[in-house]
């Protein structure tokens, strides 16, 4: 089987690239980025040709090319390479079977209980343009009989650029996080586990549904101290109140939109996501995929051991 796999230079991509080659499977890397696979097709998912040109030949498509930022001057950017982005790449598809790689933030977070695929985030967090642009390219892939997956908190190696966990993780481990959002928890799984999951979603999953693949849900507390613990640091002691830090973050924006710049610490559409834990569960894709995951303790002293490595 030859499968093509968009967004193969990213965080997730190399690494499910990296599970399909190892489960035997022949990759045709698809990006804009440096090549990861041997086979590669450099291109841009807003190019339908080069979609056509790259699927030639294989019999299935993994489809993780994404623009996954929190600053809202990437909004536009985001609707189109996520969104039309998507819809380009399932038409050059055709009747080929396709993974789609959303996020869990699609399927909540949902106040006292972690959510699950039958669930959808509350209607407010639609001002985060990330969050829009994900639920609609969700959409055309669930209508068009794709599987889909959707990854919580994925850690690990390979972060490079880094996403915006990975700069977190980096942060704390670097001793530049001085607290800890009280009111936010994460599910947190190694990246590892959601490329295999990936793996286990072409080979079981039901066309047109949805998969949570998670690991362990943690305060945002117990996710700073291991980290801290595990790049020899003293954890964030600071315990910063919600509505103070929104507060903080929406000043800050106001201030520096004035210079036609937004804050690299207080990122207003990621602190507004702060506000309710999010909690996810992962048993749908245990049941039907045979899916698992390592502990999440375990899937971030990797990542600070890749991210920040010893001397």
């Amino acid at each position: 089987m030859r499968a093509l796999v968009t967004g193969a230079s990213g965080f997730i991509g190399a690494h499910v690239a990296a599970a399909l080659e190892r489960a035997g499977v022949t990759v045709r890397g698809f990006d804009i980025g440096e090549p990861r696979t041997e086979e590669w097709a450099r291109g841009d998912v807003l190019d339908p040709d080069a979609l056509r040109r790259a699927v030639d030949g294989c019999n299935a498509v993994f489809h993780l090319a994404a623009l996954y930022s929190y600053y809202r001057r990437d909004a536009d950017a985001m609707l189109r390479v996520n969104v039309e982005g998507t819809r380009n790449v399932l038409a050059a598809a055709g009747d080929r079977r396709v993974v789609h790689t959303s996020s869990a933030a699609t399927c909540g977070p949902v106040p006292g209980r972690p959510a699950d695929e039958r669930d959808g985030p509350p209607g407010w967090e639609l001002k985060v343009a990330y969050k829009r642009s994900k639920i609609e390219s969700e959409k055309l892939a669930l209508a068009a009989g794709a599987v889909v997956v959707n990854p919580t908190t994925p850690v690990g190696p390979g972060d490079r650029r880094p996403t915006p966990t990975g700069k977190m993780i980096r942060d704390v481990a670097s001793g530049r996080a001085p607290g800890y959002v009280r009111t936010t928890a994460l599910n947190i799984v190694s990246v590892e586990d959601v490329a295999d999951g990936h793996v286990r979603a072409h080979e079981h999953g039901r066309p047109g549904e949805r998969y949570l693949l998670g690991g362990d849900d943690l305060s945002l507390r117990e996710v700073f101290a291991i980290v801290a613990e595990a790049a020899g640091r003293r954890p964030p002691r600071i315990a910063i109140p919600f509505r103070p830090l929104l507060a903080a973050a929406w000043t800050a924006d106001r201030a520096l939109a004035l210079v036609n710049r937004e804050p690299k610490l207080l990122v207003l559409d990621e602190v507004r996501l702060a506000r309710i834990p999010a909690s996810f569960s992962s048993e749908k894709a245990k049941k039907e995929l045979g899916y698992s995951a390592r502990p999440a303790e375990q899937a971030l002293r990797e990542a600070v051991q890749s991210l920040v490595p010893s001397p």
